[in-house]
């Protein structure tokens, strides 16, 4: 069902690339939203009036604010296609992020809302009506709830969306709640005992669970994340595969929006190669990383000495130290400058971002001691950072 649907609707649907496929792809998941939501919501108000259920009705409303979440995406999805401008030469496409953002506040305020409702029908419980065609429907809505998060789950890893995967969550929540509503109904009609209001929390708990997921989802690339593994080996294999491409590091990269990437890398590049061929280079690879990968990408290139033989013992040698120290630590940009009472090793020392200052001294003092055994004129200079890249 769910190819068949993006076969009808999102035209070049393999292209996921491109801004205008993703919107496609995003409009497809609002549209069967708002459809299934606004379907679910009008049986589960029946179903809840004939019960006098307010869990019913509490997923009744769900459903409401989730195709209200639906529109809201929609319209974040259209504005997220508005190309660059001056104003914004890096396109819009972060408005899908805040759109999602805004839906999660929804969530959160309904959930809060039912919550004391539930409340107030443990202090003051009514007595329920068993229908087996209400609880027909409500299997229904299982069924449904089911689905609509298979579709987004589906759609988001298809095209690597957050926020469709943040509202997959959140169908796979809405099936859980219903389910837990058909427990309380026929736990009632088989013990008389009610447990309505307890249950119609537990539902609200999770609306509110689920909107708060979705915020923190949407959050964290407004925020700024740290490059994912995958990413940051598909672009460090990417630019190293070129000739004149020693080694890279310090990879960053800025999302705005989804497909929306700017990156930053430190290309290694011989220091006896003319910087005028060097430069060809890095321009050649930054234009076919637009084309190929679709990320505007910067690099810096950093001198690397290929040749010297006692510049690269020595480099070794370093090297060997801080594996022995700490497996978690490593170096890169080494130089080394001789002069007449002594030689500086200079090097970027990348730690993980846990380390604390002490710690990181600790590691300083302790590779000078063990490179200063070796060679007591040599004077470490030692740039402390952590990656961008997360684990």
């Amino acid at each position: 069902m769910t190819d068949l649907l993006v076969k009808l609707f999102v035209k070049d649907y393999n292209d996921v690339e491109k801004v205008s496929v993703r919107t496609r792809y995003g409009v497809l998941s609002s549209m069967v939203g708002i459809f299934c939501n606004v379907f679910l919501a009008a049986v589960k108000m029946i179903a809840g009036m004939m019960l006098h259920s307010v869990s019913v009705m509490a997923d009744a409303f769900n459903n409401l604010s989730d195709a209200g979440s639906s529109v809201i995406g929609f319209l974040g999805v259209k504005m997220a296609e508005k190309p660059a401008d001056e104003e914004h030469p890096f396109g819009h496409g972060r408005m899908e992020y805040i759109a999602a953002l805004i839906v999660s506040f929804f969530v959160i305020e309904v959930g809060f809302t039912f919550f004391k409702d539930s409340i107030g029908k443990i202090r003051e419980p009514e007595t329920l009506t068993f229908s087996l065609v209400s609880v027909i429907i409500l299997c229904l809505s299982i069924g449904v709830k089911f689905w609509l998060g298979k579709f987004n789950q589906k759609l988001g890893k298809r095209i690597d969306s957050k926020v469709m995967m943040a509202t997959a969550a959140d169908s796979m929540g809405d099936m859980l709640a219903t389910s837990a509503t058909i427990f309380s109904i026929l736990f009632w009609k088989l013990t008389a005992i009610n447990i309505d209001g307890f249950i119609g929390v537990g539902v609200s708990l999770v609306i509110m669970w689920a909107g708060i997921g979705i915020a923190k989802d949407t959050l964290e690339p407004l925020l700024g994340e740290a490059a994912s593994p995958e990413d940051y080996h598909r672009i460090k294999a990417f630019v190293e595969k070129y000739d004149g491409i020693e080694g890279t590091h310090d990879l960053i990269i800025h999302s705005y929006g989804p497909g929306r990437n700017m990156a930053s890398i430190h290309a290694e590049v011989p220091n006896d190669v003319p910087i005028d061929i060097s430069h060809e280079i890095i321009d050649r690879i930054e234009k076919e990383a637009a084309e190929e990968l679709g990320i505007f990408l910067v690099i810096h290139m950093d001198p690397l000495e290929t040749k010297d033989q006692v510049v690269l013992e020595t480099r070794r040698q370093t090297e060997q130290a801080v594996a022995e120290i700490d497996s978690e630590i490593s170096i890169h940009d080494f130089r080394m400058v001789h002069g007449e009472e002594r030689s500086n090793l200079i090097f970027d020392l990348v730690v993980p971002w846990d380390y604390t200052e002490e710690k990181r001294e600790e590691i300083c003092r302790k590779l000078t001691e063990r490179m200063q055994k070796i060679d007591p004129h040599y004077c470490l200079v030692i740039t402390v950072e952590q990656s961008f890249v997360a684990k």
